[in-house]
């Protein structure tokens, strides 16, 4: 077999598989589009007999579904921003710093990876509490800002980079923090929008906080809210508008992946440092 056939048969398999898995999103997009009556009808059809926005309109109207829209971004948001600082900041020193201790201590977060997260959720409500955060949207990003994965991340980039930049900045007389804000996290732009879609994608679809720390409901995120229709029988379910406000929640998703994928695959950005 040659080249050009086994680069095919990759392209078939892999294109197969993409189908596999946008098969049920797609089936739920079109399904939004469809009344009520033809959701359960026989036989079922892939695309609405009857196209309708009437389930979008009941749930930008009657669902309240601003409200629950502006928390998740200010949630998802901040706690993005917070989680991008913290991890350039914190894979910066573990990279560039040379403290004996430092080793021990990368190695004990990294060790926090293994650890299941309903192990660390007592501890972490039990801080929130004390702190005053409990049903407040601030209890939602707090725990969520330290993101071992984002540290890793930024560390693992910024030992790459030559030590030659810092002593250079160094004794031209920068201070660290002038170094870190006017030449490392420039150069760390591609990881920094990787990050981004990650954290915004995990704070946007995360669930288990906000049930624990919200109790309100006019400070529901959008998954709570999701959750919160689907809470009922099957009878009185109604599935229009659980399967509209499914894919109006996708989204800010799909919008920011495409804002930052832009830039990742960008040359300016994917380029690194010039030698």
């Amino acid at each position: 077999m040659t080249i050009r056939h086994t680069n095919a048969l990759k392209s078939v398999v892999s294109l197969f598989f993409a189908v596999i898995w946008a098969f049920p999103v797609i089936w739920m997009i079109l399904s939004s589009f469809k009344p009520g009556s033809e959701l359960f009808s026989y036989p079922l059809h892939l695309f609405p007999q009857d196209w309708t926005l009437a389930n979008f309109e009941k749930s930008l109207g009657s669902f309240d579904f601003m409200r629950y829209t502006m928390n998740s971004l200010f949630v998802t948001v901040v706690a993005s921003i917070f989680t991008v600082l913290f991890s350039c900041m914190c894979g910066f020193a573990l990279a560039k710093y040379r403290y004996r201790f430092l080793s021990v201590f990368f190695m004990a977060l990294l060790s926090t990876t293994m650890l299941p997260t309903e192990i660390i959720m007592s501890p972490s409500f039990t801080v929130i509490n004390v702190l005053g955060l409990y049903n407040s949207l601030w209890g939602c990003i707090l725990p969520a800002i330290g993101s071992m994965t984002g540290i890793f991340l930024m560390r693992q980039f910024f030992v790459s980079v030559p030590d030659d930049f810092l002593e250079a900045a160094r004794i031209d007389g920068a201070s660290e923090g002038k170094i870190f804000i006017r030449i490392m996290f420039p150069i760390c732009a591609s990881q920094v929008a990787i990050l981004s879609i990650f954290s915004f994608r995990w704070r946007w679809n995360d669930y288990i906080w906000p049930l624990i720390s919200l109790y309100s409901k006019e400070k529901y995120t959008l998954q709570m809210a999701l959750r919160s229709i689907s809470a009922s029988d099957s009878v009185s379910l109604d599935w229009g508008l659980l399967l509209a406000t499914s894919v109006l929640t996708m989204l800010p998703i799909l919008v920011i992946f495409v804002i930052f994928n832009k830039k990742i695959m960008s040359s300016s950005m994917s380029s690194g440092i010039k030698g």
